[in-house]
Order: structure tokens, then sequence, then C-alpha cells
């Protein structure tokens, strides 16, 4: 059989090669990464100080909060790299560890926000029993089960592709290491790869968004048999932020992965990536934030502390 160079490293193109619009972009998405690293650290550091939101619903919002942090840093400070140095290569086990990190970190998402509807659920469907029915030994094994569901996930799909050949060209036209531009590169036969990625995330939409679908309709059950209007604002308002985060966010899952390979275009995928990996982590504390009172109280709190 004839000799094949494998690709011991690979080259991340980017969004430009225009040296202005780099510089610009370079301020832009550090901008975003630090507002994403203060608000989703923020909320963490105000669930942990503040009493008033020790409980599953603020313990599951620190947790994406720590999921939305992690997903950006594994994603911008490389993007960042690349748009300030002129060496865009990144080693073939450094591409297998940033893939492998996106993937557990988004199918986390996923899972937890699908746990977080199911505790919405539970919270307005049944408000005395909450606390016995969401206790730590409920909550605490549907953080460990997303975390471990993300794992797999990632498993799965960083075996299956860097198991590729990859002796043709090793550009990657992406931000990151993300599996269809990967697989877009590869020299080997891709259908089970592309098959596999498929089946699996649009396996897992199905049954989180089942489940937030599910959890939900009880909720409006709920809701329609309220007699008191502000118990109604309440709960819309309680529940609004988390139905925005969740739509924004599987919306683009399901655009980027669950349609036929056929019809990838991978300049408006990286639009797409940037906009679930980047943007979406730095919305999310505003989103969760911005209408809930409990958040905001905690944050007054504290910074009246600073101020005295």
């Amino acid at each position: 059989m004839k000799n094949i160079t494998e690709a011991t490293v690979f080259v991340l193109k980017g969004l430009t090669d225009s040296t202005e619009l780099q510089i610009i972009l370079f301020s832009v998405f550090l901008i975003i990464y630090l507002l994403t690293l203060i608000g989703n650290l923020g909320l963490i550091f105000l669930v942990i100080v503040d009493s008033r939101l020790h409980n599953p619903m603020y313990c599951f919002l620190s947790v994406l909060s720590s999921v939305d942090a992690c997903y950006s840093s594994d994603i911008t400070p490389r993007m960042l790299v690349g748009f300030m140095s002129k060496n865009k290569n990144i080693s073939f086990n450094e591409c297998a560890t940033q893939s492998f990190l996106a993937v557990t970190f988004g199918t986390t998402e996923c899972f937890l926000l699908a746990a977080m509807a199911y505790d919405r659920y539970v919270a307005i469907y049944n408000p005395l029993l909450y606390s016995v029915s969401m206790s730590t030994k409920v909550y605490t094994p549907l953080i460990i089960a997303s975390y471990v569901g993300g794992i797999t996930h990632a498993i799965i799909h960083t075996v299956a592709t860097f198991s590729l050949s990859f002796c043709g060209s090793n550009e990657i036209r992406h931000i990151f290491c993300d599996i269809p531009p990967l697989l877009a590169i590869s020299c080997s036969d891709t259908y089970i790869n592309e098959l596999l990625l498929f089946l699996f995330v649009s396996s897992i939409e199905l049954v989180t968004i089942l489940i937030v679908l599910v959890s939900y309709g009880f909720i409006l059950w709920a809701i329609l048999r309220m007699h008191s209007a502000e118990g109604r604002r309440k709960v819309f308002s309680t529940c609004g932020a988390h139905l925005t985060g969740v739509s924004i966010y599987h919306g683009t899952i399901l655009f980027m992965y669950v349609r036929p390979s056929s019809s990838y275009a991978l300049e408006h995928d990286m639009v797409v990536s940037i906009f679930y990996t980047i943007v979406i982590p730095m919305l999310n504390p505003i989103i969760y934030s911005l209408r809930n009172k409990d958040v905001k109280e905690a944050m007054k709190k504290v910074l009246k502390k600073c101020s005295q």
C-alpha cells in the first residue's frame, strides 16, 4: 500500500484573513469574553454568598453559568490568539481536546436546560412539596447525569472523528475544531460519522425538548388554574427567562447539526457557531437575571456591602 502522510497539525482559518478586520474582531470578542466571565462567575458568586438563593433553581442556574464560562473559555481564547498571531496552527491533540470539551459542554447544557424545566414544573405544579420533591438527593443526580451524558456523547464523537484519516488539506475553515468542518477535510469515508452525528444530536434534542415541552405543558395548566394575577405574573417572569434561553440555544443547535451534510455551508455555520458558543454564554446571565427579583436583590446587597 502507498504511504499516506497523516496530518499532525491543523490550521484554524478563522473568520477572516484581513489584518484590519482581525484587530476589530479581536476587540469585539475580547469584550464579549470578559462580559461572559464577569456575568457567569458573578452569578455563581451571588448564589454562593446569598442564603436566599440556596435552593435547587439557583443551584441549576449556577451550574449552567459554570458550563457557559467553560464553554466560552474552550473556544474564545484560542480564537483571540488567532486574531493577533500569524501562526494559526493547532496540534492534532489540542484539536481533539478542544472538540471533546466543546461537545461535552454543549451537550451538558442541553441536559441542564431540560432539568431546569423539570425543576420549574415541580416548583409551580406542587409548590408545597417542592423542597421534598426537589431535594439534594434529586437535583444532585440530575446535575451529575447531565455531565455524564455530555462526556459520553463527547467521547463517542471525538473517538469517531479523530480515528479518521486527514491526509489532504489540514486547513479547518472554522473558528474551532468542530465536528462538521473536520469531517469536511477528512480523506476517509465519513458516512458513518455523519450518521452518528445526526442520530445522536437529534435524539438528544428530541428527548430534552420533549422534557421541556411536557414540563411547560403542566406549568401552563397550573397557571390557568391560578386565581391570583400576581402569582401568574411571577410564574411568567420566572419561566419566560428559561423559555427564552431554551429557544435560542436549541434553535441554533438544531440548525447547526440536525440536517443533511449536503446542506452544510461552512461560512454560514461559522456565524451560527459563534452565536451558540460565544454569544449565548454571554446572554444567559442577562436573560436569567434581568427579570429575577431575588438575583437583583442579592446583587444590590453585595454592591451595598462593597460600597461601605
